[in-house]
């Protein structure tokens, strides 16, 4: 038998898309579930981005556009980094490419050599670690806890630099915890980098989805020397409701852009051209929709919050930021509830989905087995139906 490559043997599958396929093969079997899998929101995308998209169909901009992304969209793109951000970047220091996945994937691939290190909080988003062994790099976990907001320190940054480092990646808000990083330790972990020349990689795809009236500052913005060593990845999914269109992109050092462009004109070449053209009309166009979106997000996270304060056995750190809470049940673990033995987050997320119809993310695959991730993308309605059920399915 012809045998696989080592590197795809290597690679985890997605727990987050696994468990939201597995959710949604059970609803199309009339099965009802309460979702709170998919790490996307659930409205739909607005009229004026879709209006955009539509007449780039009729004006037939349907073919190749370069590699890193139109000039119109790149510009764009500097436009909001310096209007949201305080940046200042050429469009040669941009590359658009299919999703911020897709991004960070490039990044990788244009900076790691076999055998080299970057550095990552645990809890972290499913597909950092896989990327960074696709590239032939070693992942570097920094474990951290609810009492520190789930948030990387300085001194244990500090503590895992080595010869072989070359990034420190950090994600803020976060996926999976929703938790962010106050500025001070931003700028401390800034600082390491620069210090060791090792490269800063911010992922702020969540940015406009923050609460309690917080405010998000790039580490980016800190001073000449960080900007100098940072990419700074975002895209239009999360705030735009834009998930399908496969849109994300970065600023940052312009050899390393300039690599990237070379790595994405073999692989997938330019990014879809009508959706470039739906981006630029999102990040050009009023904010008003962003606002909207991030109010209800913000209204179903004190919901969803003050549900599980009444469920015994669950704690939890309350979101700053995205559309995510991340509690710990591992109180139930040891249990055996209605004939299942519940030892694990894969456990009890197969109990919840089975006995209780409610489709939740087991936290093994974010590098945390205590807690499971719910997603409150959701209707209000939804959110109190799926709390009535975990605290029945629990008692």
């Amino acid at each position: 038998m012809i045998s696989l490559s080592q590197r795809s043997q290597n690679v985890t599958p997605s727990s987050t898309l696994a468990i939201t396929a597995k959710i949604n093969a059970l609803i199309a079997d009339g099965v009802d579930v309460v979702k709170f899998g998919a790490g996307e929101p659930d409205f739909d995308t607005p009229d004026y981005i879709k209006d955009a998209a539509i007449a780039a169909l009729n004006a037939g901009f349907t073919k190749y556009t370069p590699v890193p992304g139109t000039p119109e969209l790149r510009e764009a793109i500097t436009e909001k980094f310096k209007r949201d951000n305080g940046l200042s970047y050429s469009p040669s220091e941009v590359i658009v490419s299919c999703g911020a996945k897709h991004t960070i994937y490039n990044i990788f691939q244009a900076i790691c050599d076999p055998g080299d290190e970057v550095i990552f909080a645990a809890p972290y988003w499913v597909s950092y670690p896989e990327q960074i062994k696709l590239a032939g790099a070693v992942p570097r976990v920094i474990e951290t806890t609810p009492a520190q907001n789930f948030c990387m320190a300085p001194d244990q940054v500090e503590a895992a630099i080595t010869s072989k480092t070359k990034a420190i990646l950090v994600n803020s808000p976060s996926n999976p915890t929703g938790t962010t990083y106050n500025v001070d330790t931003l700028k401390q972990i800034a600082a390491l980098a620069v210090k060791h020349q090792i490269y800063l990689i911010s992922d702020e795809i969540y940015e406009a989805l923050l609460y309690d009236g917080a405010t998000h500052q790039s580490p980016a913005s800190f001073n000449e020397e960080t900007k100098a060593i940072t990419f700074v990845v975002n895209g239009v999914s999360k705030a735009y409701s834009m998930t399908g269109w496969r849109i994300g992109y970065t600023a940052g050092p312009e050899d390393v852009i300039s690599a990237m462009s070379r790595i994405q004109s073999h692989s997938t070449s330019n990014p879809t051209s009508i959706a470039q053209k739906a981006a630029v009309a999102a990040l050009n166009e009023p904010q008003d929709a962003v606002e909207e979106m991030r109010q209800a997000f913000e209204e179903r996270r004190d919901v969803i919050c003050k549900r599980f304060d009444e469920i015994s056995g669950v704690s939890y750190v309350k979101p700053q930021g995205a559309f995510y809470i991340f509690p710990d049940f591992s109180e139930h673990y040891g249990r055996t509830i209605d004939g299942q033995k519940i030892e694990n987050s894969m456990d009890i997320t197969d109990y919840l989905l089975n006995s209780a119809g409610v489709g939740v993310v087991p936290g093994d695959g974010f590098g945390a087995d205590n807690h499971l991730r719910l997603s409150f993308a959701t209707s209000l309605t939804e959110i109190n139906r799926g709390l009535d059920r975990i605290k029945e399915a629990l008692k």
